[in-house]
């Protein structure tokens, strides 16, 4: 009987030992957005800034000025060769153009007849002067034939001068001179081809080359806003050839005259183009900021979601903890909104894809009504 007992115990044991223990069931929290939702969303703080005066204005840019030159043509004569296009990049020194000068042949034919007139000269007052200290012939033929020397090297002198004004080093008896780039640049300007012809009373330039490392941008200023503009302030400025890009310069000049017919005040912005993205002629939205020394606090401008008329912004402190938060937009200046309430510093502030959580928070708020 024992027996029996001690079986029915061990088996009663058995029975119990092998039944699976049911795990206990998790409830999610309602008030919690998903994962997948979660790595959708960005989140950056909002924070105390000076709140800034912003002026919207439109404008062109062009070359820095003090980095353009125009190269003109020394003299007369046939184009044998243009080895340039515009839009080309040059080097100092390159060579432009080969042109053939009936003016720079006659300037070396004139030196060589003025140098044979030296060496002339020079025998002529030699002997001059050997005769005089022997007595032969008077003081004034040596200093007459002294004078006659000296002209001949005021002469020479005068030619060199002048080859040296039509290219120097850069032409050849031949009547050859070679046009180089004087700076390094960009060829903005043509004007010759080979086979051309240029005249003796042409005032054209044959090359415009400028350096576009540093670029200057005319904006227009209206009457109504030219309080709003003085030398320093920073500028930003965006062109349609590359909207994701904003460049970053300042108010270098302020012309204190408007234009008589758009009545317009002209600013000139300065900004370094080492990466040569910005293209002379290319038209530029500029906004023109001035800081306050008042503070507001400041979100992302990605991060406002308007609905019906109304500002929002969604707060974030963890994954189940997200609010609606309406706020009241002071200025709006770039990709910073300045808020007069709604929001305290250090808030963070959801600022992608938060249009998407706000719906699904709207959603979530009504299902509980």
């Amino acid at each position: 009987m024992n027996k029996y007992y001690l079986l029915l115990s061990v088996f009663t044991v058995a029975l119990f030992s092998c039944k699976e223990k049911q795990p206990e069931t998790v409830k999610e929290n309602p008030n919690c957005i998903s994962d997948s939702m979660m790595n959708m969303i960005k989140a950056d703080t909002a924070a105390l800034k000076n709140i800034n005066e912003e002026l919207k204005l439109s404008g062109e840019i062009g070359f820095d000025e003090n980095k353009v030159v125009h190269v003109y043509p020394f003299s007369s004569g046939q184009v044998l060769s243009a080895n340039v296009s515009v839009g080309d990049k040059v080097s100092a020194g390159q060579l432009l153009a080969v042109i053939k000068s009936a003016d720079v042949a006659g300037n070396y034919s004139d030196l060589s007849a003025a140098n044979a007139d030296i060496a002339i000269a020079k025998k002529q007052m030699d002997n001059a002067e050997q005769l005089f200290k022997n007595g032969i012939s008077s003081e004034r033929e040596f200093i007459e034939a002294k004078e006659t020397y000296n002209k001949a090297i005021a002469n020479a002198q005068k030619i060199k001068e002048q080859i040296l004004i039509n290219g120097g080093g850069r032409t050849s008896s031949s009547g050859e001179y070679r046009v180089v780039a004087p700076r390094s640049g960009y060829v903005v300007e043509k004007n010759i081809n080979p086979g051309a012809f240029i005249r003796n009373d042409n005032s054209t330039t044959l090359f415009t080359i400028g350096d576009t490392k540093d670029v200057w941008i005319w904006a227009n200023v209206y009457e109504s806003d030219i309080a709003k503009v003085k030398e320093g302030y920073k500028a930003r400025v965006t062109t349609l050839a590359y909207p994701d890009s904003v460049f970053i310069g300042k108010v270098d000049k302020v012309n204190q005259t408007l234009d008589p017919v758009t009545k317009v005040m002209k600013i000139k912005i300065v900004l370094n183009n080492s990466g040569g993205m910005l293209k002379p002629e290319m038209f530029a939205s500029i906004a023109v900021s001035k800081t306050e020394s008042a503070k507001a606090v400041c979100v992302p401008s990605a991060s406002i979601i308007n609905d019906n008329g109304k500002n929002f912004v969604i707060s974030y402190r963890n994954k189940c903890d997200f609010s609606i938060s309406p706020v009241s937009v002071l200025k709006v200046v770039g990709a910073c909104t300045f808020l007069s309430d709604g929001v305290k510093e250090g808030t963070y502030i959801v600022t992608k894809n938060q249009v998407l959580l706000y719906k699904q928070l709207i959603d979530l708020k009504n299902s509980k009504k």
